[in-house]
């Protein structure tokens, strides 16, 4: 498979293959992007420069087959990289996605999910819905929730209500809107017209394009099936219909049996393959730049371009292929169930966290990890970091100077890349944030003493003594995500602070030694040395480790066991761990 750029080609989806001018992908993406807007060669849609107001179209799109899962995402979040780059240019950007959603529904899932994002087994909804219409467009089947209407629109809004929850806007075109109002009538018209020279064209690309292929799909009126190509039979260019006969469809490794019935078609009772809807949407709506997986990168793409170049005389919008994410490292699957939605992560993620997971480089294979997800928090925090390290650099260094001039502060490739993402990630770039590391802040979800909280973060130095209460509540926010990812993977961070002190009986030789472990504390050791003081003291009073440990867990969880507890033990509040590892409170 090819993965690097020739920059001969303009066609080459693989873009961000080689060298590039900036140091944040959006960036290079949008010269290309305006580089071929600006070119009086193109032949693309628009003759000339259109103009800062004139909108540049970025689309993506997705045939809204089932559960909308993080990895669908990227149709819509690296378009709006793009497009804030753009922006930034001072240039007008029009962000649509395409429903493909006159596809017809060729399996059942396995799983669905509601309006509110709760994925859902088949027996939570009315399945046999969707078993009797195997075969009809999406927006021509019932909601199986029965609150929209239609199965299609009903996963459209799913993805506009995921796209809307991270900040990401975007227009929803309905593929099956432009057909019934004409929008693709022309160019349908023009490749029925021109169908012996798609056949040609498409026949470069698939094996099965007979003599009798025609680059069209009548929807028949009888049963409601989306039929084949095969299905036509005659086409009458003055009247604007298609003859055809509903014949089997092959879908995957079953059949859906058509009725045989013969009838008659418009040009909009219908639509066209995958591979000519494409191109015609380009074309119908202006696009100049779109994004796609990896897997049209090598398939419907050349296909695409050929057929806009040559049988449509348009010139195709600049590609981006990206690669794939997988979930806890596999594949995404709906059809599975195997899915994370946008409104699941927002539940132990800051929405500025996910958007910056996509400003990561699209041609790299990435894994969004909920296990490791305080990993990405880490890899965030220093993101913004890096963004205000170097805008304060640049201004002590311009102030030093003296002269006038704007210095961009450190020139290494991560703070230019933190420079031009992070104020598309955040949305508008306020006062730099106070933020709590996220397994900190996973610590304080063990209690819901919200005093105890704050005075633990201030002791650990994670809110200065300035701040004031809106500060401190805003940072304090990170705490319920954290907690909630503590429970949604069990990790050892999954545990409770007994508010009180627990009513439990030691004996004096264990009394003795949690009173040494108080007085180490105390002294203001680190974890790991907290760690190996209770070895020692279980040690030096003749118990086994496990009881000191059992009963230091007793104390604080009111449970026989608990996280790691040196490290756990310097992380609360000094104050309070002494006061409860001596009885106290």
């Amino acid at each position: 498979m090819n993965d690097g750029n020739d920059p001969d080609d303009p066609d080459d989806p693989y873009v961000l293959g080689g060298p590039q001018p900036h140091d944040f992908w959006a960036e290079s993406v949008a010269d290309l992007v305006l580089d071929r807007v600006l070119d009086p060669d193109s032949n693309s849609h628009t003759d000339a420069d259109p103009g800062p107001d004139d909108p540049i179209v970025i689309k993506g799109g997705i045939s809204p087959s089932g559960v909308p899962h993080l990895g669908n995402m990227n149709e819509i979040a690296r378009g709006y990289f793009v497009a804030e780059a753009l922006r930034d240019q001072g240039r007008t950007v029009r962000q649509v996605f395409t429903a493909d959603d006159r596809d017809p529904l060729r399996r059942v899932p396995r799983k669905l999910a509601d309006l509110d994002g709760n994925v859902v087994g088949l027996d939570s909804v009315d399945a046999g819905a969707l078993g009797r219409n195997l075969g009809k467009p999406y927006t021509a089947i019932p909601d199986p929730f029965g609150c929209c209407d239609s199965y299609g629109a009903h996963f459209s809004n799913l993805v506009e209500r995921s796209a809307d929850l991270v900040a990401f806007p975007v227009e929803t075109i309905s593929n099956t809107e432009l057909y019934e109002s004409g929008e693709f009538e022309d160019v349908t018209r023009h490749l029925l017209e021109h169908r012996e020279q798609a056949r040609t064209v498409l026949a470069n690309y698939q094996e099965k394009v007979n003599n009798d292929y025609v680059p069209f799909r009548p929807i028949c009126a009888d049963c409601g099936h989306v039929t084949e190509t095969n299905a036509v039979r005659s086409v009458d260019m003055e009247a604007g219909t298609v003859t055809y006969v509903c014949a089997d469809v092959e879908a995957g490794d079953r059949t859906i049996e058509g009725c045989g019935h013969e009838g008659t078609a418009t040009f909009r009772e219908g639509k066209l393959p995958w591979r000519f809807e494409w191109p015609a949407q380009w074309q119908v709506l202006g696009v100049d730049f779109e994004p796609f997986g990896k897997d049209h990168a090598e398939g419907s793409w050349p296909s695409g371009v050929d057929i806009s170049r040559n049988v449509l005389g348009e010139t195709p919008p600049v590609p981006m292929a990206y690669e794939w994410f997988t979930l806890d490292g596999e594949a995404f699957s709906s059809s599975e169930g195997h899915v994370v939605m946008v409104q699941d992560v927002l539940e132990f993620l800051e929405p500025e966290v996910l958007r910056y997971f996509f400003t990561k480089n699209p041609s790299r294979a990435r894994d969004f990890s909920v296990t490791r997800a305080d990993q990405l928090v880490d890899e965030f925090d220093a993101f913004e970091r890096t963004y205000f390290d170097a805008a304060t650099s640049s201004v002590l260094s311009d102030e030093t100077t003296g002269d006038g001039q704007q210095n961009d502060g450190p020139q290494d490739d991560e703070a230019s890349g933190a420079r031009a993402a992070y104020p598309a990630v955040v949305g508008s770039v306020a006062d730099r944030p106070i933020r709590l590391p996220y397994t900190f802040a996973a610590v304080l979800g063990m209690t819901d003493d919200v005093d105890l909280r704050e005075a633990m973060a201030r002791r650990e130095g994670h809110l200065p003594d300035a701040a004031t209460e809106k500060v401190v509540e805003t940072a304090l926010a990170r705490v319920e995500y954290a907690r909630t990812w503590a429970k949604r993977t069990d990790n050892a961070y999954n545990y409770r602070l007994a508010t009180d002190l627990p009513a439990v009986e030691f004996d004096r030789a264990t009394e003795a030694a949690l009173d040494d472990l108080a007085a180490a504390v105390a002294a203001g050791h680190d974890g790991e040395e907290i760690q190996s003081e209770i070895f020692e003291t279980a040690r030096d009073h003749d118990l086994d480790p496990g009881e000191l440990f059992t009963a230091g867990y007793r104390l604080l969880f009111g449970t026989e066991q608990g996280p790691k507890l040196g490290p756990f033990l310097a992380e609360l509040d000094r104050e309070f761990v002494v006061e409860r590892l001596r009885r106290e409170a």
